[in-house]
């Protein structure tokens, strides 16, 4: 069994981990943080009430309190970890993974993440290794019902977006819990009932073939945008008013036309190593520079916090507030990007419009090689490309981001899988092309 992965703990229930895991998981995690509290919410998966009892039944078997949050999205467990002053969280949720999985997404104070370096590793050898012996004195779950409060923070970001016609997918996953309390009756909403089953289609937005009722949607009510959210409500993508799919890392800018425009935050912006070089430019003519950093919530919200930066995001469709504790918010991030195309639409900016003012490159998306000896792949590449031109910058870690004067490429090697992905851009799609062939070209004795 293997569900101890570098940000979280996830697999094929039954498969890759079972109940007894779970429960050693929270046997040993209180001593792990050193607390004697752990904030636990869980998503409407079928198998999360079967992990929730077998996690909560090891914290109290630690002598440890669980304080039950139910039904909740994954932002909201980080924003109560640091708000209510939590040392320790678990969100029982497999994110946008399909039916069968689950899994558990640790934090520790001030919503920090708890990654494979940052205690994962540690817990799973105590897991595989250790004796439980129950304490003498067992913890007590408490209910802890919080949705109020987390409504009265999140009506913060709340503005009239009365002129725009929204179609808002929430996937049949955790989003449905908030987005009538926040956006009212006015959208159209689609999937917007709890199923851990997915019975329309997966809660993962970045397979185009679940965005597909969406965009059919948008088309048929000439809707100005649609919205749809992952399983665990962390990450939201967009479709235009055409119906076609917004790639999420060019939503970091707009970000920018509220943050930096608007409210005029200080600071940096994250963006992942995948992220569009369109970003960094247009947040460039804002008078603001941009951070590239590692993939992943374990990077990306620490890198945030170190640097203060303003506010980021990700390819993926993560984006993270400095004003949410450095994490990463769909909810904020829905209703600060509806406002700003609300006020597009009010100068006569449509979405499209605006997406196209952003970005000047032709995108690969990421492609994945299958290659086991990833390493030399890598080297061939990075001395393949770097002989024939000099880079502008190079970039060494999630393996390489390497930028020429008109185009650029990323290539890393996935953590659980033999795959090399690659994304690159260039200034034309003709240019694009070339490019992606003399890789291929390169690629090829390796796999």
């Amino acid at each position: 069994m293997g569900a101890f992965k570098a940000y979280d703990f996830r697999g094929i229930f039954g498969q890759d981990f079972d109940l007894d895991t779970v429960y050693k998981f929270g046997y040993f995690l209180p001593s792990l943080l050193k607390t004697d509290k752990v904030l636990v919410g869980r998503d409407m998966r079928t198998t999360s009430p079967q992990m929730f009892e077998a996690l909560s039944r090891g914290i109290t078997d630690a002598g440890a309190d669980v304080y039950d949050m139910g039904l909740t999205t994954t932002p909201m467990v980080y924003y109560f970890t640091a708000q209510h002053h939590f040392d320790a969280s678990v969100m029982i949720t497999a994110s946008h993974n399909p039916k069968d999985h689950n899994g558990l997404k640790v934090s520790t104070t001030n919503a920090l993440p708890v990654g494979f370096d940052s205690g994962l590793g540690e817990l799973e050898r105590r897991v595989k290794e250790e004796p439980v012996t129950p304490a003498a004195t067992k913890g007590c779950v408490i209910p802890h019902e919080v949705k109020d409060e987390y409504l009265a923070f999140q009506a913060h970001y709340h503005h009239d977006l009365s002129n725009l016609n929204i179609v808002m997918d929430c996937s049949n996953g955790m989003a449905a819990i908030l987005v009538k309390d926040i956006f009212g009756n006015d959208p159209t909403y689609l999937f917007d009932t709890l199923d851990g089953t997915f019975p329309n289609h997966e809660a993962n937005p970045l397979e185009l073939e679940n965005v597909l009722p969406l965009s059919e949607k948008v088309r048929e009510t000439h809707a100005d945008i649609g919205v749809i959210f992952d399983g665990d409500a962390d990450r939201v993508m967009f479709v235009d008013e055409h119906g076609d799919f917004i790639p999420p890392d060019l939503m970091i800018a707009v970000l920018g036309h509220y943050f930096i425009k608007e409210k005029n935050y200080i600071g940096k912006v994250i963006q992942d190593i995948r992220t569009s070089k369109s970003v960094s430019e247009y947040i460039a003519k804002m008078g603001r520079e941009v951070e590239i950093w590692r993939v992943g919530r374990a990077y990306a919200a620490l890198k945030l916090r170190e640097i203060d930066g303003a506010f980021g995001g990700e390819f993926a469709g993560h984006y993270y507030f400095r004003d949410f504790f450095y994490s990463d918010s769909a909810m904020i991030a829905a209703q600060v990007l509806l406002h700003v195309f609300s006020d597009m639409k009010r100068q006569g900016i449509s979405v499209s419009q605006l997406i196209r003012q952003i970005k000047q490159y032709a995108n690969s998306g990421e492609i994945n090689f299958t290659i086991q000896d990833k390493k030399g792949a890598m080297e061939a590449v990075r001395e393949h490309f770097c002989a024939i031109e000099e880079p502008t910058t190079l970039m060494d870690f999630d393996g390489y981001r390497i930028e020429f004067r008109d185009w650029w490429f990323n290539i890393r090697p996935s953590n659980t899988e033999p795959y090399l992905r690659l994304l690159m851009e260039a200034r034309t799609p003709e240019m694009l092309q070339e490019k992606l062939r003399e890789m291929e070209a390169v690629l090829n004795p390796y796999q």
